[in-house]
């Protein structure tokens, strides 16, 4: 079962958290260890975050790069001294290839390519024996984001731990439009790059009898919510946590699963630009729920030129 389809599974429960029929336990709680199934598998996936071991910021200009020591952008994990060059304008990124330097897109050799960003629906990537890279756009600014497609760390990682799953951090929330949607301003794990996503309003819910707010933004047909709480930083990511909800009903309501709650990508890896929890995101309670973080287990935080 994919990500999606187990969204969809929970979106079919419903609002029964305020009312509705009640919850199939046992169905639930065998939905959510396949969500956390499929969350492990995406991770040790080749997009996945564990992979990573390499992200370099570009400014306009010609860049050289491969594993020896003098070039501009040095790459791990290869012994191709000089793999080629990127060159960032006012098209993009574009990529040149040292002659005879085997580089692939989509198992083609290429002598040139413009590396559309992953701000576009098909970015792209290539390849260079186990070196897999390609293009991120944040906020106008570019960078090189490199995968070691053959980490060990795909196969040594962990398992994830999580909080037991408890109905009570299931809660409704129900979006408290504001008179227009605002652009938020998140700050991210990296200094000097803000996160600046479409937000229509506040979820307002509640848990052990108190009301909370937390602001939720827009993302692919759904609301997604940074949220830190006081949690952080023993059991849980320091940063704070991610959440998904799908889009509110015509009442303006919608499920808030904190049991779906999972620690952001910069948790695994050095080499990621997550946005983390605002001040106004930060619960002033323990959510006891959702994935924990354990720094000791994550082994792919280390430091590549």
């Amino acid at each position: 079962m994919r990500v999606i389809e187990i969204a969809t599974l929970f979106a079919a429960l419903g609002l029964a958290a305020c009312g509705g029929p009640s919850i199939d336990q046992e169905a639930y709680e065998a939905a959510v260890v396949e969500w956390r199934i499929e969350r492990m598998a995406s991770l040790k996936g080749e997009s996945g975050y564990l992979n990573l071991v390499g992200l370099h910021w570009l400014e306009p200009g010609e860049f050289s790069f491969g594993a020896a020591a003098d070039n501009d952008i040095v790459f791990p994990g290869t012994r191709t001294p000089r793999i080629g060059r990127f060159v960032l304008n006012a098209d993009g990124v574009r990529m040149l290839p040292e002659r005879g330097v085997d580089v692939r897109y989509e198992g083609i050799p290429v002598r040139t390519l413009i590396l559309t960003d992953d701000t576009a629906d098909n970015p792209v990537i290539v390849t260079h024996g186990n070196l897999a890279w390609g293009a991120i756009q944040r906020n106008g600014r570019y960078a090189i984001r490199v995968r070691d497609l053959a980490s060990p760390v795909m196969k040594t990682f962990a398992d994830l731990d999580y909080f037991p799953i408890d109905l009570d951090y299931r809660v409704v929330g129900t979006l408290k439009p504001y008179d227009k949607p605002r652009i938020a301003s998140v700050d991210t794990v990296i200094e000097g790059l803000g996160y600046r996503p479409e937000s229509p309003g506040v979820l307002a819910f509640e848990l052990d009898g108190t009301q909370y707010e937390l602001e939720a933004y827009l993302s692919d047909e759904r609301l997604f919510i940074v949220f830190g709480d006081a949690t952080n930083g023993s059991e849980t990511y320091p940063a704070g946590r991610f959440l998904y909800a799908m889009l509110p009903d015509a009442t303006g309501r919608t499920v808030m699963d904190f049991n779906l709650s999972y620690s952001p990508p910069c948790a695994f890896n050095d080499f990621s630009t997550c946005p983390v929890a605002s001040p106004r995101n930060r619960l002033p309670l323990r959510v006891e729920a959702g994935e924990l973080h354990v720094e000791a287990n994550y082994t792919t935080k280390r430091v590549i030129n």
